[in-house]
């Protein structure tokens, strides 16, 4: 089954970069992401199957964080759930490229309900990201 047959929708998400450069480099290159239409204020990125757009824009928002198991977790952020072996992947090939993270790979929540590998860092224009991967699928919406 490809992702375009996946019973699961594929979602479309929109953000802000002051740096369409730096958004190719980083989303490209560091990430590893295959990049779709572009123009001059906008590029399409493939997200693990899911539409995702960097935007050219102005000015950033105040940063605000929320307390999540004993870190500051950044708002708003976005990401995506992977599988424990992508997750693992995808964190060597970040930690490779010298990524700063905001918050570590590490596993939140462990021996508890929502057991999950989590990882936060940042875009160059400080967009948050976060990518997780449950010890459980079937915990993603446990509570």
């Amino acid at each position: 089954m490809t992702i375009l047959e996946s019973p699961i929708p594929r979602f479309h998400l929109a953000m802000p970069v002051d740096d369409l450069d730096a958004a190719r480099v980083f989303y490209g290159e560091v990430l590893g992401l295959e990049q779709g239409r572009s123009s001059e204020s906008w590029i399409d990125w493939n997200l693990f199957g899911h539409q995702f757009v960097t935007h050219l824009a102005g000015e950033r928002a105040q940063r605000i964080h929320n307390p999540v198991d004993g870190h500051d977790v950044p708002v708003p952020h976005f990401g995506c759930v992977l599988t424990v072996e992508r997750f693992q992947e995808f964190a060597a090939r970040l930690k490779a490229a010298g990524t700063a993270f905001v918050i570590e790979p590490y596993v939140r929540f462990e021996g508890q309900v929502g057991e999950q590998w989590t990882m936060f860092f940042l875009d160059p224009a400080g967009n948050a990201l976060e990518f997780k991967a449950f010890a459980d699928d079937a915990q993603v919406f446990a509570s």
